[in-house]
């Protein structure tokens, strides 16, 4: 076995230049597999924290059985506490109590329907950006009895920052929900409900007007990592325990969730495509360096080398050089994909523009995620073997004395 892996390695640096070629092709093709997918997994990344800190967090925290009722009723006592119990999670960053249902708004002329929330202005601000959404007016300060609603909805109530709206609907325990609120400003968002159909207001003056005094229907909970999400989940609810659910944002939002596996579906399928054109490349390489030793094969299977430590040196030399291609092409791929993790790719035209107008960032973000670099070389060194088979078919068909006097 000694002399095998001495013959393969020695094999491989007498013709530097064909060794170096077929390195060379591995080396690529990890090159674009680890961008390829480093690119996909970061823009998935990328969205699901950019469309959690629109609304929902990573996490929520409910009164049990409020996802099946979502009522006033279902809402849960001492939200600050809750909250206090939830920052001290690993990795939780920010969590933001709420006090929300459905109330009517009605201006002079106009009414209509919407869901009040009840927020902590700076907390609120931290986790979804809202004072970045202000397009008139002021934002609202902490015990604020203003209102602040969506651009569209004023636009329908007929209403501008410093004029009084009139709430009406149904509060905590059957309770009447009535009060008076001051325009304070207004927002705009590029998701339609919360534009045309939401309100928020101070979590006390929620509180107040839905007489639920120290009460909160839910706890948004941003992470600072989306990989953390299994063992915050399980953390927060050991926590916590039986009389709170916690939810993450995918059983939240499972349209999401059907978004990104379909997406990856097809980016799979391209990464196939990736392959199919990186396993040709790598067969050509092999193709091109075996009819070049067509003669040398003959040579020494008629001077007696057996075919099977033949091919079992030939399938070395090809083990070799495909792992030092996939190790070469993951250490040139790391400092890469770290140059684009710390500075991603900005975009420009109408693709910027169409995710400004989600209110998202126009970048291309890539992963640094472990497991891109292991599954991805590992797919590479898999089809520089599998084209390694092509001389051991040769290698156990060759004729040895065509071979020498054609060299094919």
């Amino acid at each position: 076995m000694k002399l095998i892996v001495v013959l393969a390695w020695r094999n491989l640096w007498r013709n530097r230049r064909r060794s170096l070629l077929s390195m060379s092709s591995v080396v690529f093709a990890v090159l674009i597999a680890l961008s390829t997918r480093s690119m996909q997994l970061g823009f998935y990344a990328r969205t699901i924290h950019n469309v959690v800190s629109f609304y929902t967090g990573y996490l929520q925290v409910h009164a049990h059985g409020y996802m099946d009722r979502q009522e006033l009723d279902n809402s849960f006592a001492d939200p600050d506490s809750v909250a206090a119990l939830a920052e001290r999670v690993p990795h939780v960053t920010l969590a933001a109590p709420r006090l929300e249902s459905f109330a009517l708004l009605s201006s002079d002329s106009t009414t209509d329907g919407a869901r009040i929330v009840g927020v902590d202005p700076v907390r609120e601000d931290r986790l979804t950006g809202l004072r970045g959404k202000l397009v008139s007016g002021r934002y609202l300060a902490p015990g604020d009895a203003g209102i602040l609603l969506g651009s569209e909805l004023a636009r329908h109530l007929q209403v501008a920052p410093g004029d009084t709206l009139v709430a009406l609907g149904a509060g905590y325990h059957a309770a009447t929900a009535a009060g008076r609120f001051v325009v304070a400003g207004t927002l705009t968002f590029p998701i339609p409900e919360l534009n045309t159909s939401t309100a928020w207001v101070s979590l006390p003056a929620a509180q107040a007007f839905y007489a639920a005094p120290g009460r909160a229907t839910s706890l948004a909970v941003m992470l600072d990592d989306e990989r953390a999400l299994p063992g915050a989940t399980a953390a927060l609810r050991a926590r916590l325990g039986r009389g709170y659910d916690v939810e993450t944002w995918k059983t939240i939002m499972p349209e999401m969730v059907q978004y990104i596996q379909l997406d990856n579906a097809g980016g799979v399928l391209m990464l196939l495509l990736v392959y199919v054109v990186i396993g040709f490349g790598i067969l050509g390489t092999v193709l091109t360096m075996t009819l070049e030793r067509t003669r040398e094969f003959g040579v020494l299977i008629a001077v007696g080398m057996k075919r099977r430590v033949l091919g079992g040196v030939v399938l070395l030399e090809s083990v070799l050089l495909a792992l030092q291609g996939a190790l070469l092409g993951m250490l040139l791929a790391v400092p890469l994909l770290l140059a684009l993790a710390a500075h991603p790719i900005v975009l420009t035209g109408q693709a910027a523009e169409a995710l400004r107008g989600y209110g998202f960032e126009p970048i291309l973000p890539f992963s640094l995620q472990g497991s891109i670099f292991l599954s991805q070389t590992t797919a590479v060194l898999a089809i520089a073997l599998v084209a390694a088979a092509v001389p051991l078919v040769r290698i156990r068909r060759l004729d040895p004395v065509t071979a020498m006097r054609r060299g094919v």
